[in-house]
Formats: structure tokens, sequence, C-alpha cells
């Protein structure tokens, strides 16, 4: 086995991390949109229930766009670890590198970042995917990438988390990552029951449909949590020993939790208050109709006492009297 310029030349060429994920991007950009709409016909909203409206949109929209993105981010749990440690199986070389692990609902990310990020003739920069989705083959996965000839610090890692593991955390995570998903996609629904509602004069239902949306963001937590209390393979290189905490993803779903149970008591304690408004702006609405109405009777009337057949009639009536 031979190298070319410091690398296996019939290993493909190492892949670039992309910069972003388009997934956010995107409900970033429906999000966004849905609220640029909404400001534009904010004007000709009448009252106290503008800032009502504003506030409820746009607190409805974070906890919307919070709930479909953290299904699909990869950072519930997260680790990393600086560490010395051998870079290619049948290669002697030692790089100084960066060790990522980000652990998501349908999979788990691990990471490799060079310090520096050029060594021994190569970019080190490395971003691989390994899903354990019920769709998914975890053990196919782990096997393309032996085939591909991956760095040894990514293999050892994906390798704690397969099936054959003595580690035994892969069914936990696969299965607990499958309840917590669902369990996400029923909070989006009861959030756009909750919206449905508030679009009409619910607001009371409204308001326990908020609620059990964040009863179902916190229970979702909790799913996840049943996986991170279990016993985690220690996960060394060398001296330093890779260590995980909760991510980004799961102390925002719990702020979005928090936030939104008392949100609902807002539904709660404006309900009479808007519908009052309400009833007040269809009075006005109807004033002007009963206004006219009015004006038309009376020139009725006025037509009617100057006709000279209504005033032959209320004279016949008046001779009648006297006689």
């Amino acid at each position: 086995m031979t190298l070319f310029d410091g690398s296996f030349p019939f290993y493909p060429n190492t892949r670039t991390p992309f910069p972003f994920n388009t997934t956010w991007v995107v409900i970033i950009t429906v999000f966004l949109t849905v609220l640029a709409t909404f400001i534009l016909i904010l004007p000709g909203i009448r009252g106290k229930g503008r800032f009502f409206w504003l506030l409820r949109v746009v607190t409805s929209l974070f906890i919307g766009a919070v709930i479909l993105s953290v299904n699909f981010t990869r950072d519930w749990e997260i680790g990393w670890v600086t560490a010395n440690t051998s870079y290619k199986s049948f290669s002697c070389a030692v790089v100084n590198a960066d060790v990522g692990l980000h652990i998501g609902l349908a999979g788990v990310n691990i990471t490799l970042v060079g310090n520096p990020v050029n060594q021994i003739n190569e970019t080190i920069n490395y971003n691989e995917h390994f899903a354990w989705h019920l769709g998914a083959d975890y053990a196919h996965i782990y096997a393309d990438s032996l085939a591909k000839g991956l760095p040894s610090p990514i293999l050892y890692v994906a390798e704690k988390f397969s099936q054959h593991s003595p580690c035994g955390v892969h069914s936990q995570y696969r299965i607990s990552g499958h309840y917590t998903s669902v369990t996400l996609w029923l909070a989006f629904c009861t959030w756009l029951i909750s919206n449905m509602l508030f679009s009409m004069p619910v607001l009371l239902y409204g308001g326990y449909m908020i609620l059990l949306t964040a009863a179902l963001l916190i229970c979702s937590l909790l799913f996840f949590s049943v996986a991170r209390n279990s016993p985690l393979c220690s996960i060394r290189f060398g001296p330093a020993s890779l260590q995980t905490v909760y991510g980004a993803s799961f102390w925002l779903t719990l702020a979005t939790g928090q936030w939104a149970a008392p949100l609902s008591e807002l539904g709660f304690s404006s309900s009479p208050v808007l519908l009052c408004d309400l009833a007040t702006q269809r009075r006005r609405q109807m004033r002007p109709k009963a206004t006219n109405l009015e004006k038309r009777l009376s020139s009725k009337v006025v037509k009617l006492a100057d006709d000279p057949k209504i005033l032959r009639i209320g004279k016949i009536g008046e001779e009648r009297e006297e006689l």
C-alpha cells in the first residue's frame, strides 16, 4: 500500500462540509414571509385589538418556527475534545484536532477539525452524519464509511453508537429520538389548531391548545432525557475524554415550552376584553346603517304628510269627529 502526496490514491476526495443547514433556511424564510405579510395588514386592525394581534402573531410564529427547527437540528446533545490522535488506518501520522459529537433526533454528526486545518498535506475538516431513524440502516452507513476510508477518530466515535457495540446506546437514542420527534409533530399540530381558534372569537379554547402545546414540548424533553440519563461509554483519545452535555436545541425547546405556558393565560384573560372590543366595533359599524334608515323613514313620512290625498283623508276624519 503506497502513498501519493501524503494520501491514499484509491480513496475519494474529501468532501467540503456545507456552510449551513438548508432546512433551517427554508423554515426561517417561510415564517419571515408570513410575518412580513401580517405587518402589511396590521394597520387595518382598529382599536385595542391591534397590539393584541401583533403580540399573538409574533409569539405564535416564533413558537411554530422553534417546533419545526428543533425537529431537524443535530445539537440536542453535544460534546467535544481536543487531542492528539492517529489520522487514518495504516498510517503513522498523528494530528492535533478537535473531535466533536452532535447528537440529534434522527442521527449523530461527528466532526473532525484540525489545529491547524491544513496538516500532513491535507485539509482536515470533516462533518459526517450517521442516521439512526426508523428508515435508516446505521450498520450500512458505517460500512460505507469504512469503505470510504474516513479518519480513524470519526470511525472510532461512530462505532460507539453502532448496534453491535458493547455500549448498547444505539437502541436507546434511536427510540427516544423517534418518540421525541413524534411528540414535537403533535405539538406542531396543536399549534396550528390554536392559530385557527385564535383567528375566530374562540380565544378560550385557543388558550387551551397553546397550553397543550407547551405540555407536549415538555414531554418531548422528558423522552429525550431518558436516553441522556443512560450511561455513555467512555470515548477517550489518549488522556483526553469526550464528555457530552445538553445542546442548544434542548434548552431552546425548554425555554419555548416554559414561555408558551404563561402565554395561554393571555388568551384566557384577553378573551372578554377582545370580545367587548369586537362588540363595540360592531355597534359602530351598525350605527351609520341605523342612521341612514332613520333618515329614509323620516323623508318618507314627510312625503306622505305633503301628499294631497293624505291631507284630504285627514280633513274628512276631522269633519266626522265634529259631527
